[in-house]
């Protein structure tokens, strides 16, 4: 035996759904309200989890890394070859990239002249994306342009560009994102090129994870920093993801409390429709009283009722909210698809439920009213 016929051998259910569609504007009105409180539920928990997911994977390559620069109580300008080895020996396994850095401006085919930044370093594999070209592990000539910059230039790869006097060859295009940052516009070059600086601008440790990025930071604290004497400065971002995640829970929560008040007002619809059917029944329910119904097949057949409304407003709202997660994840990751994982699928069960709960919430006292009114007081309306 299926469910439906299962569901169907009770007179109560039957009656409900019957009773439903003798009022079909009210009935579609009731429902209404509860698609669109289910709907801004699941959309703003799917948008928080869009804009989650999206933040993360920003920050997922610096979370790996950590960033060392002079401190405040450093003796030199910058950091010393002897730091850099004594760096090399805490980080161990992790690859460890010391930069120096300066600034010059390459002028275009048409006299034009463009500001990028001079980055020398040596493993230019670790630290870049290459678009074209080669990305050398270990950069010994030749020099790596952002795009943007090479755009702008009109170059080519093989084409020369000129620093300090010296003429370097273009081997490959950085994948640019913009700024002056790490492939912004930005010039690399081995770090011979810069030989002029005695001591290095910055040093990036790369790890495996963001676990082993955190170990190696208080390692170097430990190892440099004495007391309140700050002769690093070391910076590790692998705290962030943890506290972007905080944060995003927060606002979820807080997205999800703006969207509740839709349903609990979808919930006042439904308590109204049910306390309206009701009474506009009150004469035919004294009848099923006097010919023997009992008060608990009253009180089912008005719960199922408001159960029904819940239902089917909570699945055609689940199917609506997918349709604007769709739209959501496309602005934000480029990747629709995302919708039907496991963190964005939770809110549109959480905004079913949701609506399921509140329906049979609201139809409580409407059951409990129609169930107690005394049959012959019913009957004379």
């Amino acid at each position: 035996m299926s469910i439906t016929e299962l569901l169907w051998r009770f007179p109560s259910v039957q009656m409900a759904w019957r009773n439903l569609g003798r009022n079909r504007v009210r009935t579609a009105l009731a429902m209404l309200g509860i698609v669109i409180g289910v709907v801004a539920i699941a959309s703003l928990g799917i948008a928080g989890v869009a804009i989650q997911q999206q933040a993360t994977a920003n920050l997922g390559s610096l979370t790996d890394e950590v960033m060392i620069s002079a401190g405040p109580d450093s003796p030199e300008d910058g950091i010393t070859e002897e730091q850099v080895t004594d760096i090399r020996s805490v980080a161990g396994d992790a690859t460890v990239v010391p930069e120096k850095t300066n600034h010059t401006t390459l002028e275009t085919r048409d006299g034009r002249e463009v500001f990028v930044g001079v980055t020398g370093l040596t493993q230019a594999s670790a630290m870049y994306t290459v678009s074209e070209g080669e990305n050398p592990d270990r950069l010994q000539s030749g020099a790596l342009l952002s795009n943007s910059t090479a755009q702008q230039l009109d170059l080519e790869l093989g084409d020369p560009v000129e620093y300090d006097g010296q003429l370097y060859r273009i081997r490959g295009f950085v994948e640019s994102q913009g700024g002056f940052g790490r492939g912004g516009r930005e010039l690399v070059l081995p770090v011979s090129a810069l030989s002029e600086q005695e001591y290095y601008g910055s040093v990036t440790i790369i790890t495996e994870d963001g676990d082993q990025a955190q170990e190696v930071a208080n390692a170097l604290e430990a190892r440099f920093n004495e007391g309140d004497d700050e002769v690093l400065s070391v910076t590790s971002f692998a705290a962030a993801r943890e506290n972007v995640g905080s944060f995003m829970n927060t606002l979820n929560l807080a997205l999800l409390g703006i969207g509740s008040i839709s349903l609990v007002v979808a919930s006042v619809a439904i308590l109204n429709v049910m306390l309206m059917s009701t009474i506009e029944r009150r004469g035919e329910i004294g009848v099923l009283r006097a010919v023997g119904i009992r008060r608990g097949e009253i009180l089912r057949m008005i719960l199922a009722e408001a159960t029904f409304l819940g239902i089917i407003g909570g699945f055609g709202g689940a199917l609506a909210s997918v349709g604007v997660g769709l739209v959501i994840f496309q602005l934000v990751t480029n990747d629709p698809m995302l919708i039907f994982s496991w963190p964005s699928l939770r809110y549109l069960l959480l905004g079913f439920g949701f609506a399921v709960v509140a329906s049979m919430l609201s139809g409580l006292y409407p059951a409990w009213k129609a169930a107690n009114d005394p049959p012959v007081e019913a009957l004379r309306g």
